[in-house]
């Protein structure tokens, strides 16, 4: 039985009142704000069919709910629509900024909502088992870990250690936390859903989670959605809710694992031994990706990139608009020509994917583009080159304090890197033939860190041997490799991003290569 109707009426006009309170506490703070805070507020509609299919999972058992980042209430006024009043014996929330707990307490008030104005991972879970929470549904904030404190990470990893035996990997977000540290809060055979995002699927950081989520508890249900369809309006960030209960996992335990669509009408469905996870380097190609992950398996046997390539990111200058120029440009700041390197632009402004050269290296571009890096000593700038010497000083207080230039010597110098033949693009939007794009420089051009850098090792490099039509045979083969290996191989972000990391395109297998080498 659900709410009665002059309880729905009131939820309504609640609901509109919680909206627009939501909507002007988000205005207080900038989108850059948010961000570090991990503030995205879950969309109503979500919200009440996350908790539609929490009660089909939990059945007519009286309720006790806990929502431990509960913001405004989004969870929670979805709970009083699903459920009638008098089934609901406990409901707790947990809301460490004071502005949204304000608004929550206010809203809330004369319900059976007990707030807590105080950070959740700090509080101390209850010790006997009837006053804890047999419905747990959250969606916890997204603070990536290079905003977390480095006290608060120690603080967090340990407190995730305690609470669920799960050591998190220093890299995880505090969305992991959250999962490993509500563990003793749950009661046996408790339902939690947890709307967070769907990196940790893929991510070596992701492992230990993982091994909770297959070990430690009953894996239900992750529902991933489709990155083009982003969840929330404010973040883009590819979403999963991931569904488990509070007991240990049969021997034979399957896993339902559904894309796309809603929660309640997805797209894609199937069911997946959780052997076959606990082997599976990554999740996120169930079953959304049947193809792509197919093709992975054929070549699982198949010669990785790995065996023929070093990989290694583009060049991070610290400040592209200081470092990378026109030829015109370095003209008026007096460069001289031994401190600048051809640098190719970004991808979106290749006019091809071959790179071809003048017979000085200088790639044959209709926008050439330098980069600065210099190594002569300012004594000797500042005598030679006036016009080179002013424009240094003009960046030196700013951009010569930035954290990469401070670390090099001079400032003005770049890392050392060579040039390559064979690039890839790091990151790509899914749609037509393309996913990561393979690069042919045949120029002594280096790339930026969009790119990634590939170094024939021993075995290639003596194969191609200096020829440029054998380099061009590998070109060939590396674009052979299919777009679903490609976009299966790398990781996806909200919007339809796809990036590909060094580590994981050393992982695509790479069969054409091998055919070219003798045996």
């Amino acid at each position: 039985m659900r709410a009665l109707p002059e309880l729905m009426l009131a939820l309504e006009r609640i609901e509109t009142r919680r909206l627009a309170l939501q909507q002007a506490r988000d205005r207080l703070r900038s989108q850059q704000q948010r961000n570090r805070l991990g503030q995205f507020a879950t969309p109503s509609p979500l919200a009440r069919e996350m908790l539609q299919y929490a009660h089909q999972l939990l059945g007519s058992e009286p309720v006790r709910f806990l929502d431990p980042a509960i913001g405004t209430g989004s969870f929670y006024a979805a709970l009083l629509r699903e459920w009638p009043v008098a089934a609901i014996h406990a409901a707790s929330g947990f809301e460490i900024d004071a502005r949204y707990g304000g608004a929550c307490r206010t809203l809330w008030r004369g319900t059976p909502l007990r707030l807590r104005l105080e950070d959740f991972t700090v509080a101390a879970a209850p010790v006997r088992q009837a006053r804890r929470f047999n419905l747990l549904v959250c969606n916890p904030p997204y603070v990536r870990h290079h905003h977390l404190p480095a006290a608060a990470k120690t603080r967090l990893q340990q407190s995730s250690l305690c609470a669920s035996g799960v050591h998190l990997n220093g890299l995880a977000g505090l969305y992991a936390h959250f999962i490993t540290v509500a563990h003793p809060w749950m009661s046996e055979d408790a339902i939690a859903g947890w709307l967070i995002p769907s990196e940790f699927m893929d991510v070596n950081y992701g492992r230990a989670l993982k091994r909770y989520l297959l070990e430690s508890v009953t894996l239900l249900r992750i529902h991933r959605f489709d990155p083009t369809e982003v969840q929330f309006r404010d973040a883009l960030v590819s979403s999963a809710i991931v569904w488990l209960r509070n007991r240990k996992p049969g021997r034979a335990h399957r896993i339902e694992f559904t894309y796309g669509g809603s929660l309640s009408l997805p797209a894609k469905r199937g069911l997946v031994a959780a052997s076959r996870l606990d082997s599976a380097a990554k999740w996120t190609g169930l079953p959304a990706a049947r193809t792509a992950a197919a093709a992975v398996a054929r070549n699982a046997a198949a010669v990785t990139l790995g065996e023929y390539f070093r990989v290694k990111r583009g060049i991070a200058t610290g400040a592209n608009a200081f470092f990378i120029m026109t030829s015109e440009q370095a003209a008026e700041r007096g460069i001289p020509r031994q401190c600048l390197r051809p640098i190719l632009p970004g991808a979106r402004q290749l006019e091809s994917d071959e790179i071809l050269a003048d017979a000085a290296g200088v790639p044959l571009l209709t926008r050439s583009l330098w980069l600065l890096d210099c190594r002569l000593p300012e004594e000797k700038i500042r005598a030679e080159y006036p016009l080179f010497w002013r424009y240094l000083e003009a960046g030196r207080a700013g951009i010569g304090q930035g954290y990469l230039c401070r670390r090099r010597a001079p400032w003005y110098s770049q890392e050392v890197r060579a040039s390559t033949h064979f690039l890839c693009t790091y990151m790509a939007r899914r749609g037509g033939d393309h996913a990561q794009r393979f690069i042919f420089n045949r120029s002594n051009a280096i790339v930026a860190n969009t790119y990634l850098m590939l170094y024939p090792r021993e075995a290639l490099a003596r194969f191609i041997g200096g020829d440029p039509a054998r380099a061009r045979r590998v070109w060939q083969a590396l674009k052979s490799i299919g777009s679903e290996v490609m976009l299966a191989g790398g990781r996806v972000y909200g919007g339809g991003m796809y990036k590909l990391e060094p580590g994981e395109l050393l992982r695509i297998p790479a069969p054409g290569i091998g055919a070219l080498l003798p045996a």
